[in-house]
């Protein structure tokens, strides 16, 4: 248990320095960078409505069916 807990300790540190390392070299992100992840976080939400599009479909005709029934 107590190696453990160094080697947890090691690793820590090991994390921490590089962390610190990476926080030195950026100098900050570009709007090229920006856009990027824009970019990859709209294909991945098209991905999703595509895939899920029957289930979608399904939750939505069964709250319209709810809300005319009232």
């Amino acid at each position: 248990m107590k190696m453990l807990a160094g080697a947890c300790r090691k690793l820590s540190i090991r994390a921490d320095v590089a962390f610190r390392t990476l926080l030195r070299r950026r100098s900050g992100q570009g709007t090229t960078e920006y856009a990027i992840l824009v970019g990859v976080l709209v294909v991945i939400a098209i991905l999703a409505i595509t895939l899920f599009k029957p289930k979608i479909q399904e939750l939505w005709d069964a709250i319209a069916s709810g809300i005319n029934g009232l």
